[in-house]
C-alpha cells in the first residue's frame, strides 16, 4: 500500500481508513464474506480424490474494419485463435454488448496535470452518467505522489462525479512534481519524494480492487504517462492488468508545451502505448483538447458496448504460470481475404502450480 510518505508495502490485503477525507486502495467491501461454518464430515468422504483442472480462457475482444468502425455481427466462423503457434478450439463465441462492467476510473492528479484537471472532471463526469447503468459498478482513484481511492464501487453516478468534483492537484507541499510559478518546482522532479506513481496504481488497482471481480473488467487511465517514483516496473503493472483479465485504456492528456517550456523532454507516449496495448485496450491521444478528451471517452463507451467474448479450454495442461500469447484472427463474410483488426490482450498467464 501507498502511505502518505511514499513508503511501499508488499501487503496485498489493505484496510480501508481515511485520511484528510480520504481513503487508501483497499478491497471492495463486495467481496464475498469468510465461511465460518464447520467443515463437513469426512467418514463419506471417497478414498480417492480427482482434481480436473480445466484452463478456460476468456477472451473479451474488439473487432474493427479497415476504416476503424466497429464489426458487431461476427460469429466464431469468422474468426480462429491461437496460443503459443497451437491451434485452439472455440467452446463459446458470443457478441456481448450488455453484460455488466466492472470499470476502474484512475486519474493522475500530479502537478503535470494542472491546467487539464478541470477538463478532465468534465469530460469524465459526462462518461459515467452515460456509460453506467443498474447493473455496472466503478471506483475512483486519484493517483500522484499517493494512491488514493476516492469512491469505492457503486453504481450510483452522482457520487462518482461528487468523488470526481473533490479531487485535487496534490504536489506534497510542492516537494514532488511542481507546478512552475506556484512554488513547485520543475516538471518533472528528479529524486525523493517522487511525484506521479502510474504504474503503482495500475498495479494496485488491479490486485487489490479488482482481482475478486468477473465479467467484463476495464480500466481508464487519464495521465500524461510520465512515471515518477514507482516501486512496481511497467512490465508488473501490465502483468496484473493480464492476470486479472482487465483491457485498460490511456487517454493521454499532455501539456507538452509546459515540458518543453521548462526544457525537459516528453516521455509518456510509449509507456502508455504499450500499457493499453498489451492489456487489450488502446491509446487515445488528445494532448490538451477537450474536444478530443469528449470524443474518446464516446470512442471507449462505443467498444465497451460492442464487444465478444470468446472462451476456448488450453490444449496446453501445464500448471507453470508461464505467460502464453494469444492471437485472435477474424475476417469478414467473403473470407480470409477480408482480414478485420482484432483488438485484444497479448496473451494470459497460466495457472500456478498448487502446492
Amino acid at each position: 500500500m501507498l502511505l502518505r510518505n511514499g513508503i511501499f508495502s508488499l501487503a496485498l490485503a489493505l484496510p480501508a481508513f481515511a485520511v484528510a477525507g480520504r481513503a487508501q486502495l483497499a478491497p471492495s467491501p463486495d467481496s464475498p464474506p469468510v465461511s465460518t461454518a464447520p467443515a463437513p464430515p469426512t467418514e463419506d468422504a471417497p478414498d480417492a480424490t480427482y482434481k480436473l483442472n480445466v484452463n478456460l480462457v476468456d477472451l473479451f475482444f474488439t473487432v474493427k474494419d479497415k476504416n476503424g468502425n466497429l464489426v458487431p455481427h461476427l460469429n466464431q466462423q469468422n474468426c480462429s485463435v491461437e496460443e503459443n503457434k497451437a491451434p485452439q478450439t472455440f467452446k463459446s463465441f458470443v457478441a456481448e454488448t450488455d453484460l455488466p462492467l466492472t470499470l476502474g476510473i484512475l486519474v493522475d492528479t500530479s502537478g503535470s496535470q494542472y491546467r487539464l484537471l478541470p477538463m478532465e472532471k468534465d469530460a469524465a463526469s459526462q462518461f459515467i452518467q452515460q456509460v453506467l447503468r443498474s447493473k455496472d459498478e466503478a471506483f475512483l482513484v486519484s493517483f500522484d505522489v499517493n494512491v488514493d481511492l476516492e469512491q469505492d464501487y457503486t453504481n450510483s453516478p452522482r457520487l462518482l462525479s461528487r468523488a470526481l468534483n473533490k479531487i485535487e492537484i496534490n504536489t506534497a507541499g510542492g516537494n514532488g512534481t511542481g507546478i512552475p510559478g506556484l512554488g513547485g518546482g520543475t516538471i518533472p522532479t528528479i529524486g525523493d519524494p517522487k511525484g506521479t506513481l502510474l504504474y503503482d496504481a495500475i498495479y494496485q488497482a488491479a490486485n487489490d480492487k479488482m482481482n475478486q471481480e468477473t465479467g467484463r473488467k476495464a480500466m481508464i487511465v487519464l495521465t500524461d504517462g510520465e512515471d515518477e517514483g514507482s516501486q512496481k516496473k511497467i512490465g508488473e503493472a501490465i502483468a496484473a492488468a493480464e492476470k486479472n483479465n482487465i483491457i485498460v485504456y490511456v487517454i493521454l492528456l499532455a501539456d507538452r508545451a509546459m515540458y518543453y517550456s521548462q526544457g525537459e523532454g516528453y516521455f509518456g507516449y510509449g509507456p502508455a502505448k504499450r500499457i493499453s496495448d498489451e492489456t487489450g485496450g488502446r491509446l487515445i491521444d488528445v494532448g490538451n483538447k477537450g474536444d478530443k478528451l469528449r470524443a474518446a471517452f464516446q470512442q471507449i463507451q462505443d467498444e465497451l458496448r460492442t464487444q465478444y467474448l470468446a472462451s476456448y479450454t488450453s490444449t496446453n495442461t501445464k500448471a507453470d504460470g508461464a505467460f502464453r500469447k494469444v492471437i485472435l484472427q477474424c475476417h469478414g463474410d467473403q473470407g480470409p481475404d477480408q482480414e478485420l483488426k482484432v483488438q485484444l490482450r497479448k496473451g494470459y498467464y497460466a495457472p500456478s502450480p498448487q502446492n
